[in-house]
């Protein structure tokens, strides 16, 4: 009877070492809710790091219509970013992972970016998952929502939604910092 207790106990550690979902996390910008139904769920609020301007930019123009520099809204104007998320506004904050995918302006009226991103997450338990976010940013307003379409690692067979807030803006340059509060269900 003890060597059945040993084994098992020896089971479920092991069990809970290869489901790092599992394990206790210490994580300002990620936490695990209760959930309903036993599915796990996730709150993750980080900042995105848009920057257009400077001898490094985290997201560049790569394709645009004939009549896109036109436009007051830049229909037509596809980029691809590479833009870091960290856990608060500043620059300088801790890196918790990038957004990499493209966005494009899909607007004539107003500013619409449809926008295809995998947010890769490189912090914590979460470090090697991500979080696939497709659909459409109307980036004037104030809070947007979008959805959670996807995910990989712990956040497989995800699905959720992202809210979006503007936290500042250089409408200068198109440079922004944009805080995320993203609710995720997944396996």
């Amino acid at each position: 009877m003890a060597k059945l207790a040993l084994v098992f106990l020896i089971i479920s550690m092991a069990m809970t070492m290869a489901m790092p979902w599992a394990q206790a996390q210490d994580l300002n910008w990620a936490k695990r809710l209760d959930s309903a139904g036993g599915q796990p769920t996730t709150n993750l609020r980080f900042f995105f790091h848009d920057t257009l301007s400077g001898k490094n930019p985290s997201a560049v123009r790569i394709a645009q219509a004939s009549q896109t520099d036109k436009s007051p809204t830049l229909f037509g104007a596809v980029l691809m970013a590479d833009d870091p998320l960290t856990e608060g506004p500043e620059p300088t904050s801790k890196l918790v992972g990038r957004a990499q995918g493209l966005y494009g302006s899909a607007c004539q009226q107003e500013l619409g970016l449809i926008m295809a991103l995998s947010y890769s997450f490189s912090d914590g338990i979460y470090k090697g998952s991500s979080i696939s976010v497709a659909g459409m940013n109307r980036a004037l307003n104030p809070v947007r929502e979008l959805p959670v379409v996807g995910g990989t690692g712990v956040f497989r067979m995800a699905r959720g939604y992202a809210e979006a807030r503007t936290h500042w803006f250089d409408p200068a340059t198109g440079d922004a910092i944009v805080a995320y509060n993203v609710t995720v269900f997944h396996y």
